[in-house]
């Protein structure tokens, strides 16, 4: 669980009801209007249908859950899991390798090393990574996209909800005393747009961007990992290749966490 994005989203809510509440009930309530709901989330949604095919919406509302959970592994579990396989080869041989990707729930990983494993020729095998690595990039980004757009067009519907109001005030401007109530409906079709926009939308596609981001470069130190496994190369060596992906601050993870009886003395 990412609790960032929890916390954000729920504190936000939360100050943000304190904020238009100003300590009592009913002036929260009067901070809500059907037709501005309808306006703002029901014309943006109509939008989004002609920018983007159904299929889109399935995949993209699917991808909200990323916002909230972290990525399955992480690096220094990935290199140790690569060390450890690179051992195995230099004492074992490439093929004792087949055995150990059967335990691996990565299915990027096991592709790679039964590449490996099959003697696929290693630019062959990086070509063949990297362009899975492209294409699960792009997927990603669809999504990312979908609630980029949405985050646009949320406020912008909210300023057409607006205009409404403000065009149906001054047809009725006879009663003075309506003006004030009016124009306070009539703003809360921007606010629910700036709302859905800055503090939903656009945040689930920044972190959606992050999430690809780090699933990127999880792949990029596998693959990094498999081809100097194929190519024989010291332990010690890969251990220190694949750390130079990592912040300083976590490099020392990736040896505490060796599995006890795995070295890379080879």
């Amino acid at each position: 669980m990412d609790l960032a994005t929890l916390i954000g989203l729920v504190g936000g809510s939360i100050l943000l009801m304190i904020g238009c509440s100003g300590g009592s009930l009913s002036t929260l309530v009067g901070f809500f209007d059907i037709s501005s709901v309808f306006i703002t989330v029901g014309g943006s949604f109509a939008a989004m249908m002609i920018n983007f095919p159904l299929a889109q919406f399935t995949k993209a509302f699917k991808s909200v859950r990323w916002a909230f959970f972290a990525n399955t592994y992480a690096p220094e579990e990935i290199i140790n899991t690569l060390v450890r396989y690179s051992e195995k080869a230099r004492r074992e041989g490439l093929l004792a390798l087949e055995e150990e990707i059967e335990s691996s729930s990565d299915e990027f990983l096991k592709k790679g090393i039964q590449l490996v494993v099959d003697g696929t020729d290693p630019e062959l095998v990086k070509n063949i990574l990297e362009i899975e690595i492209g294409f699960m990039e792009e997927r990603h980004n669809e999504n990312k996209a979908f609630w980029e757009a949405w985050g646009g067009l949320a406020p912008s519907f909210g300023l057409i909800g607006t205009v409404i109001g403000l065009i149906k005030m001054l047809g009725s401007l006879e009663d003075p005393s309506t003006i004030g109530p009016a124009m306070a409906v009539a703003l809360l079709t921007t606010l629910y747009g700036a709302v859905l926009g800055y503090m939903i939308f656009n945040p689930i596609a920044a972190k959606l961007g992050l999430r690809t981001d780090e699933e990127v470069m999880i792949r990029q130190v596998m693959i990094e990992g498999i081809l100097s496994v194929q190519a024989g190369e010291n332990p010690r060596i890969v251990e220190e290749k694949l750390k130079s992906f990592l912040p300083p601050s976590k490099r020392d993870y990736v040896r505490r966490e060796r599995p006890e009886g795995v070295t890379v003395n080879v």
